[in-house]
């Protein structure tokens, strides 16, 4: 009763409403925050902590910035999310933190565009980012197991890499980039790999030209720490998985390299485990497996662990194996 009370008592105030709307449009640091609602930072401060005090929304420190959701557990979180359901749609006040939160996003959207195009040709580099991409890809093959692939689908294939080195044990392959730069080399490096049964096409994440059902495996590498919302991708992955299908996921864990963030348009730095786990089960998935790959040398201590995830379609006949969590 307490609990509730107190997040009760905290979400009472117009500027803390508005806060837990926005939020639930994705994560926001406290300058975002502080552009949409036109108001001070020690002001927009001082409504946040007073919230994550009540458990209505979580605090996340990552390098330099500071990032706010609503919280995904507990009674906190549900109170929130059903003080978000119960807002009026028509309110001119909340379409207009929308309408800025929406600014914000585009603008770093083209940032990150610009980013893509500048370095399409270099992109093999630097997204291994000390971690040898061939152990990588070794690593999602053991992970991926010896079970055969009719459908494969890779997310944000970036130069087809994922692409090629599934490609002798798949069937079919479809890759689905928005930069038209990555595509381009992505079909130049497939031709020249000799790769026949793959193909890449223009799309974008959030809305995929695929039907419910379509692909029995589905592949995201190192693509979510570049997104604004990983919860609705991991989500739409799920759509077009049929039942029994998986859903393979390569990311960075944790770290705290900042200019990753600005120099690279990283979104966030690194996926903490317990993140992934609750955003998998938001989009109706079971988490079958947990993997790391660290680098075997790490210069000047920036070298980066990565983290690789399996999950399951429900509805495979065969049924789901107990979660289990490895070191490579």
């Amino acid at each position: 009763m307490e609990e509730l009370l107190s997040g009760l008592r905290a979400a009472a105030e117009s500027t803390r409403v508005r806060i837990l709307f926005i939020l639930a449009h994705g994560e926001a640091n406290v300058s975002e925050l502080t552009q949409i609602l036109g108001q001070s930072q020690p002001r927009v401060s001082r409504h946040l902590k007073l919230m994550v005090e009540a458990g209505l929304i979580s605090r996340h420190k990552e390098g330099n910035w500071v990032l706010f959701r609503l919280r995904e557990e507990d009674m906190g979180g549900a109170l929130a999310r059903a003080i978000v359901d119960l807002l009026p749609g028509s309110d001119t006040v909340l379409a207009g933190d929308l309408a800025r939160l929406e600014d914000i996003r585009s603008r770093r959207a083209e940032a990150a565009s610009r980013y893509f195009a500048e370095n399409a040709t270099s992109w093999e580099q630097l997204r291994s980012l000390h971690v040898r991409e061939e152990d990588v890809e070794q690593a999602m093959v053991r992970l991926a197991g010896a079970a055969p692939i009719r459908l494969h689908v890779d997310l944000g294939t970036g130069t087809g890499a994922v692409l090629r080195r599934f490609a002798p044990v798949a069937q079919q392959s479809i890759g689905i980039d928005s930069s038209r730069d990555m595509l381009a080399i992505a079909r130049v490096s497939l031709d020249a790999a000799g790769v026949r049964n793959a193909q890449v096409r223009h799309g974008e994440i959030y809305a995929l030209p695929f039907p419910d059902g379509f692909a029995d495996f589905v592949t995201i590498h190192q693509v979510l720490h570049f997104l604004e919302d990983p919860v609705r991708a991991l989500a739409e992955a799920a759509r077009i998985l049929e039942p029994g299908g998986r859903l393979l996921i390569v990311d960075f864990a944790p770290h705290d390299l900042d200019e990753l963030r600005t120099e690279h348009a990283h979104r966030r730095l690194g996926i903490a485990a317990e993140h992934m786990a609750q955003w998998l089960s938001r989009a109706g998935l079971t988490l079958s497996q947990h993997d790391v790959l660290a680098p075997p040398w790490r210069p000047q201590g920036k070298g980066l662990t990565v983290s690789l995830w399996l999950a399951t379609q429900p509805g495979s006949a065969v049924g789901t194996p107990a979660l289990k969590d490895h070191a490579i």
